[in-house]
């Protein structure tokens, strides 16, 4: 049996959402839309009979801030039962964006652990069962509500019903030609302190449903970024420093906004050029979850 797997998770920029509450967190979740990007977390899991210690380290160090790791671990046990006293488990997670920036970051986190651990441990699951595992972590801590089915899937999702994988429904827009993604960062936003507030809930839910119904009668990329912004205005989660830099890239690109949730902007656009200095470049990403063999 293998006792290590390499796999990669692409980041996830959320445009806009609407906040579906319910007791079982398998059907609970966001609906809205969102792109992913060609960079985001690469995770690399590692078991071996030992004594049950458990290692996790972020970009080669211990970070305490990475709940979601320990957590997907926790519902793993959970759900199948699994005594891990026996095992020494090694999880490095690699990243390039920034966490609580609204690159869906922990989604990563969790995704990279519950499609490589499981299987290591020797337990079969679905494609879409792995989703569920990190999608429950993240709903336990409420670090996310949308980017787990996202990052699996690539591309600009529509997310059309809330929920796990397993129950959640999707489209994604069609972009035949490469999109580049340019993004500018200012800093973090507090992820769970926005979704579990009674008045931004209000909010983002009366202004996302009609965006996601706006979107479905026309789905562009153009529309998809042009609705984010005006979510990002009707919602008031953008301050005026970031909106400064907004206004500069719906200038020089096809549109920008704030990613969701995160302060910062981003824009999409036919080409790399910006005039805006020291923004993180990538491309649209169209394939989702993707295991990393070494050769």
């Amino acid at each position: 049996m293998i006792n290590e797997l390499k796999v990669f998770l692409p980041a996830h920029i959320t445009g806009f959402f609407e906040i579906i509450t319910n007791d079982d967190p398998r059907f609970k979740g966001s609906r809205g839309a969102g792109i992913t990007l060609d960079e985001g977390v690469v995770t690399h899991t590692k078991v071996t009979p030992g004594s049950g210690r458990i290692e996790i380290l972020v970009n080669g160090h211990e970070n305490e801030l990475n709940t979601v790791s320990q957590t997907t671990i926790d519902v793993i046990c959970d759900l199948f039962d699994v005594d891990l006293s026996c095992y020494d488990i090694f999880i490095e997670h690699t990243h390039t964006f920034p966490v609580g920036s609204g690159f869906g970051t922990s989604a990563g986190f969790a995704l990279g652990v519950s499609f490589t651990l499981p299987t290591l441990l020797g337990i079969d699951i679905s494609y879409h069962m792995a989703g569920e595992i990190a999608h429950l972590a993240e709903i336990r801590l409420s670090s996310g509500l949308g980017d787990v089915i996202a990052a699996m899937e690539g591309g600009c999702v529509v997310r059309l019903r809330e929920g796990s994988p397993r129950f959640g429904v999707i489209d994604k827009i069609m972009t035949p030609q490469p999109i580049y993604v340019i993004c500018k960062t200012l800093g973090s936003l507090d992820t769970s302190g926005i979704i579990d507030d009674p008045i931004h809930q209000m909010k983002i839910n009366n202004s996302g449903s009609n965006l996601l119904d706006a979107l479905v009668r026309n789905p562009s990329i153009k529309n998809f970024i042009s609705l984010s912004y005006k979510f990002a205005q009707n919602t008031e989660l953008i301050n005026p420093e970031l909106n400064e830099i907004i206004d500069i890239m719906r200038d020089e690109t096809l549109g920008a906004s704030m990613a969701m949730l995160g302060n910062t902007a981003f824009a999409l656009s036919y080409t790399p050029d910006i005039s805006i200095e020291d923004c993180i470049i990538t491309r649209l990403n169209m394939s989702g979850v993707k295991y990393i063999t070494n050769k």
